[in-house]
């Protein structure tokens, strides 16, 4: 006899009566707070299969149950497996965040530009930083290996590589557990030529195949380098006459569109913040030649490094006039700090 769906629904029933009441339990009760639609006999019937199954007992004759060792036992189990479940599901959901990051970027720095009545940027993390997880080597196929590599934040990548030779079962595993016993906890720029030459020389007849597996991790690494900016307002820039004059209103939209500069600002605001934890994160006012691009020497730029947590980090940015309404700017951009802190959850 095995526990159906009915039997644990009633099971459940009488232990959480129990535990609240410390009474016997009975068929009406179980009736009226189970939820099932069963006749009072039904009921008396799947009790007694319980009380042969061993998970309730009947103390006296003409009493309800109570549940017995093995029923408390089913009961925890299952708590302790939606618990499981439950976690397993916030899990997921921080994942799709992270997956649909682009699109809350897009959606944020649309926000900071209406909010603010000024030009906004925000870029997408930076993963060169970011460090290696684990990586998963298997054969799809003949001379093929299926390289998967998951960075902090999951980060997922993964590629089909071309190898010269067959390899079996047992030698991709142990390759696997080599990678990553010297990857594992690296960032890109912590993969040193040391690190390389050692995994090159416990590879032994295998070092081609190795070679090959860490030009792939190279390859999605340095890949990552290219941080996506997304901006949003830059048509602001004319409702301001200031800024408005042709020639200076045609490079602050130059560089909004080819964004190569607003690249060498995401970088300037990077390195400034790099080594000082205290400040990482704090606002940043340039006022016109404090910026650090020529173009923008007629504005003011207010920057923030943001972290979501598992080495995701970007820059926020406003570009306006050099009198623009400084306190609201500065408690939006603080107020968009707080909202991605609470949206990645950050502790």
């Amino acid at each position: 006899m095995e526990l159906d769906n009915r039997k644990i629904i009633i099971l459940k029933t009488i232990i959480k009566n129990y535990l609240e009441t410390g009474e016997p339990v009975g068929s009406r009760t179980i009736s009226k707070y189970s939820g099932l639609n069963l006749s009072s006999a039904t009921i008396r019937n799947e009790m007694s299969d319980l009380e042969e199954m061993g998970y309730i007992l009947q103390p006296h004759t003409s009493a309800g149950r109570i549940p017995s060792d093995k029923g408390y036992r089913f009961y925890v189990d299952s708590i302790m497996q939606d618990n499981e479940r439950k976690v397993n599901e916030v899990t997921g959901l921080m994942i799709k965040r992270v997956d649909k990051l682009e699109m809350l970027l897009k959606n944020l720095v649309k926000l900071l530009a209406v909010d603010t009545n000024y030009a906004a940027l925000i870029s997408g993390p930076s993963l060169s930083e970011n460090k290696i997880k684990y990586l998963q080597l298997s054969v799809p196929s003949e001379k093929k290996l299926l390289l998967i590599l998951v960075l902090e934040g999951n980060i997922i990548k993964n590629e089909v590589i071309s190898i010269d030779e067959d390899l079996d079962y047992e030698t991709v595993l142990n390759l696997t557990v080599m990678l990553n016993n010297h990857l594992s906890g690296l960032s890109f720029t912590e993969i040193s030529t040391r690190v390389v030459s050692d995994i090159m020389l416990k590879a032994g007849e295998h070092s081609s195949t190795v070679k090959a597996v860490l030009d792939a991790v190279a390859e999605m690494l340095e890949a990552e380098e290219e941080r996506e900016i997304f901006t949003s307002g830059a048509t602001n820039i004319f409702k301001y006459p200031e800024l408005a004059e042709i020639d200076k209103a045609s490079e602050l939209i130059s560089a909004f569109e080819e964004k190569d500069q607003l690249k060498k600002l995401v970088s300037t605001v990077t390195s400034l913040s790099e080594g000082d934890e205290d400040n990482a994160n704090a606002l940043q006012v340039y006022i016109g030649g404090e910026g650090p691009i020529q173009n923008m020497q007629d504005c003011s730029l207010v920057t923030a490094n943001y972290e979501i947590g598992d080495g995701l980090r970007g820059v926020i940015g406003v570009i306006g006039p050099k009198r623009m309404d400084y306190e609201k700017v500065l408690s939006t951009m603080q107020n968009l700090m707080n909202q991605l802190d609470q949206a990645f959850k950050k502790e």
